[in-house]
């Protein structure tokens, strides 16, 4: 049986990974996993004491490779980070794990392409969600989709990493 495993990125330190695999034969998913970028914290590189968020590669590396396992193809999709002048620290953050994913992914020579929030959202949420509500929709339409992550996504926040590759599943990217 042929298979495509979609994997879903929510970029940042602390977005979501989701996978989807499918049969292309019967276009019925196979196989489901969720759950968070795995970082680790370490003293920052200012000169003002404090820490940063880092992804932890080395288990990056083995989620994707584990869920790549058995697969014909693989097809990943990244959400375009949050770039924001005005949130200087949170965009630094931002560039920082969008860095380590690339280089990642470049490492497995998964095809790839970045996706806006805005693109996945609309197929999932009313039409113009109110600042604030986003979380609170992939939350809802994420344990709607996939009870059996109903735990998980209550506890990171939002089903966002599901929602991509289940977007991109949808689309047959």
């Amino acid at each position: 049986m042929e298979t495509k495993t979609y994997i879903g990125i929510d970029n940042g330190v602390t977005g979501t990974l989701g996978m989807l695999r499918v049969s292309l034969e019967s276009g019925l998913v196979i196989q489901k996993d969720f759950c968070k970028i795995p970082v680790f914290s370490q003293q920052s590189y200012t000169k003002k004491k404090g820490n940063i968020t880092r992804v932890q590669v080395d288990e990056f590396l083995r989620i994707l490779n584990v869920w790549a396992l058995g697969a014909d193809s693989v097809f990943v999709a990244l959400e375009r980070p949050m770039v924001n002048p005005g949130r200087l620290k949170a965009t630094l953050s931002a560039m920082r794990c969008l860095e380590a994913v690339l280089i990642c992914l470049e490492m497995l020579d998964f095809d790839r392409r970045y996706i806006d929030s805005k693109e996945w959202q609309k197929e999932f949420f009313p039409e113009k969600p109110e600042k604030g509500e986003t979380k609170r929709y992939s939350s809802e339409v994420g344990s709607r989709l996939f009870t059996e992550f109903t735990d998980k996504i209550k506890k990171y926040g939002d089903a966002d990493g599901l929602l991509i590759a289940e977007y991109c599943r949808r689309q047959k990217y």
